[in-house]
């Protein structure tokens, strides 16, 4: 047969869908024919690199290639930045485990730059293990050559210490200590050695914060400006440094910000302390093994999700993590979003068929508290604990007391609540996100252009937590 007359390939039912993604960096998630998430990958541009699996002529490996044959459905999540995409990436890989994932899966996190603000004179460190206060955190960073190679030009700029020594503004015995060698080549002003003031050195510090906290592009044409000024009116040696932070702060770009790129892992509280506290702050007869968190995100438009994150012996429990889309609701109130998620995901434990948690939080102040215990009210059997923890001041309410228990905020009951109430916080918003991107192709399933084989399902009784 002669090459015209060959069978040209069959394309892929997803090639339609996938053209109208975007060229702009992002995450993308390959499901099965039960919305089962098969794997998580990151793109520089989502349709180039989405695209690259279905082509006919794709060359994929042999576990790439059996991945393929059982994907029907792909969604996305777009970035601002590449930085952006590889780590909400790892975050969802450890989050869903996805069956063809093997890198990411661990428990390796991206470092992050830590200044240790409450001491008199704050060092300034790389670290994958920060302080669980006490410290200002800048990150997580996906480059830590670059982060590396930043940090020693920014101490070139701002002379800050990196050492790990203990000082003490009041010992009058440092006049005496011999500084290092970063002192003699003008990379840190030696607090060790009394050669600056604590006020001047932390002035330097809080310089080093704005540096880190302002708009990226503002500063850098302020910096440029200035180096140029500097440079025409033959001021050398400070259009040097002024180079040299303009190129420190170029290498800082490739980063995230803790509040929204949490690595939970990384921030480790011994469970068993936080577990004894609460029972004495609750006045539990024994330390709770059990605690079930809640929390609701909206969407734009008005449509809300929720989540459900259960720790067992003070230690995420992923595989009882639940998602899901409310039903009942129209708009955007929490309260009933909340009265509705808890009623469905009570509804058996309710019955006497299955066990509630030791202790039920709620992410929220008396008004969340009120309307989870409505629902609560009306089965048969009711949990023994349900509290709530307003995020603005800290506090927890209990249904049973006018007023909340406020807590240090180095408590270790507090911080134990705070890590269950952020991780459901963290979990309500990826699916928030993932329903956002999925509602570009609403239009497409609306006129018959799902792709075949994807079947429709009620998208949240109880899913896995690779499901949506």
């Amino acid at each position: 047969m002669a090459a015209s007359d060959a069978t040209p390939p069959t394309e892929h039912p997803l090639m339609d869908k996938v053209r109208r993604f975007p060229t702009t960096p992002g995450v993308y998630l390959m499901k099965d024919d039960r919305g089962v998430v098969l794997y998580v990958g990151k793109a520089a541009s989502l349709r180039s690199r989405v695209s690259s699996y279905f082509q006919p002529s794709a060359d994929l490996d042999p576990r790439k290639r059996q991945m393929v044959e059982q994907v029907v459905d792909v969604d996305f999540l777009d970035c601002e930045t590449e930085a952006e995409a590889m780590l909400t990436e790892a975050r969802l890989i450890k989050d869903i485990q996805p069956k063809y994932n093997v890198r990411l899966t661990d428990d390796k996190t991206f470092p992050y730059l830590e200044i240790t603000v409450r001491e008199d004179f704050p060092g300034v460190y790389i670290t994958r293990s920060p302080q669980a206060r006490g410290t200002r955190l800048y990150g997580p960073f996906t480059n830590v050559a670059a982060l590396r190679e930043s940090l020693s030009h920014l101490q070139k700029a701002f002379k800050f210490r990196t050492c790990h020594l203990e000082i003490d503004s009041d010992d009058e015995s440092r006049r005496h200590f011999r500084p290092c060698l970063l002192h003699a080549i003008k990379q840190c002003t030696a607090p060790c050695a009394d050669r600056i003031s604590r006020d001047d050195y932390r002035r330097d510090i809080k310089r080093l914060q704005r540096f880190f906290e302002s708009r990226r592009s503002v500063v850098l044409r302020q910096l440029e400006k200035e180096m140029a000024d500097a440079s025409a009116g033959l001021e050398f040696e400070r259009a040097a440094r002024l180079r040299d932070q303009i190129k420190a702060l170029e290498g800082l770009a490739e980063r995230g910000q803790p509040d929204e790129h949490v690595q939970p892992e990384l921030f480790y509280q011994d469970p068993r302390r936080g577990l004894t506290s609460l029972a004495r702050v609750l006045d539990l007869p024994e330390a709770p093994r059990t605690i079930e968190g809640f929390d609701i995100a909206t969407l734009q438009g008005g449509q809300s999700v929720g989540s459900a994150v259960f720790f067992l012996d003070g230690v995420p429990f992923k595989n009882r993590y639940r998602r899901f889309r409310i039903k009942t609701v129209s708009g955007v109130d929490d309260f009933a979003s909340l009265r509705e998620i808890v009623a469905r995901h009570y509804r058996q434990a309710g019955q006497g068929q299955a066990l509630f948690p030791d202790v039920i939080l709620i992410d929220g102040g008396p008004g969340q508290l009120s309307s989870v215990m409505e629902a609560l009210s009306e089965m048969a059997r009711r949990p023994a604990t349900v509290i709530s923890l307003a995020k603005r001041e800290e506090e927890i309410y209990l249904p049973t007391q006018r007023e909340p228990i406020r807590l240090g905020r180095n408590n270790p009951a507090l911080q134990l609540l705070q890590q269950v109430r952020d991780e459901a916080h963290r979990f309500a918003q990826h699916y928030h996100h993932i329903l956002r991107r999925k509602a570009i192709f609403d239009e497409d399933v609306k006129q018959g252009r799902r792709p075949p084989g994807r079947r429709r399902k009620d998208a949240d009784a109880r899913p896995e937590p690779g499901k949506e």
